[in-house]
């Protein structure tokens, strides 16, 4: 977006004055302020317009100090109105003023204001990536971390020997099954009324 040169506003104004209204004149009074003091004050067209230019360079320097306001068109632009406006007071006659002197004055200090704060801007944009880089280092080392220090383990004492000895890993429960014991046959015994003459197997209590 280009932005329009505030300042050539009141240089127009004058040109028209000049060339359209050959029979104004910029020193008579266009009215009177009656001050606090009881003076009147006379109020020309000659002030008027250098009032109004001071109340555009304000607007053109607040416009400038906003960041990424100004571009390289804007100072140009300002250049050519500077560059015109110095033409006209010294060529042409009727622009040989006090007051057009002041104007082209105006329009010289918005063009190099607006210089200045460009080059400020790019000034303090180029410096603050080195000074995040510079003051990483230095955060580092104000803060050193401290060194890590394996803590020792502590002797065993003399007064606990049967600690020692115990397994610090504890053994797992085993599962011990119950054995079945078989049961041993029962001896035969003969009934009684059995006799060896039957074909039984002879008592053991009978004699031989």
């Amino acid at each position: 977006m280009i932005g329009f040169p505030l300042l050539l506003i009141p240089l127009a104004i004058y040109n028209i004055i000049v060339f359209l209204m050959p029979g104004v004149s910029f020193a008579d009074p266009v009215l009177k302020l009656t001050l606090m003091s009881d003076v009147d004050w006379p109020v020309n067209l000659s002030d008027m317009l250098l009032a109004l230019s001071v109340l555009m360079l304000m607007f053109e320097v607040i416009k400038g100090a906003r960041p990424g306001a100004k571009y390289l068109t804007d100072h140009l632009l300002s250049l050519v109105v500077f560059g015109a406006a110095a033409a006209e007071f010294l060529l042409w006659p009727k622009f040989g003023t006090s007051t057009y002197f002041l104007l082209t004055l105006l329009a010289l200090v918005d063009f190099l204001s607006g210089v200045a704060l460009r080059t400020r801007r790019g000034t303090q944009l180029a410096s603050a990536p080195a000074v995040s880089r510079r003051g990483a280092p230095k955060a580092e080392t104000a803060a050193p971390e401290p060194p890590f220090e394996p803590q020792s383990a502590p002797a065993p004492s003399a007064a606990a020997p049967a600690a020692e000895s115990v397994p610090l890993d504890r053994a797992e429960p085993k599962i011990v099954h119950p054995e079945v014991t078989t049961h041993a046959p029962s001896p035969e015994v003969p009934s009684p009324g059995l006799q060896p003459g039957d074909g039984s197997h002879p008592s053991p209590d009978a004699p031989r």
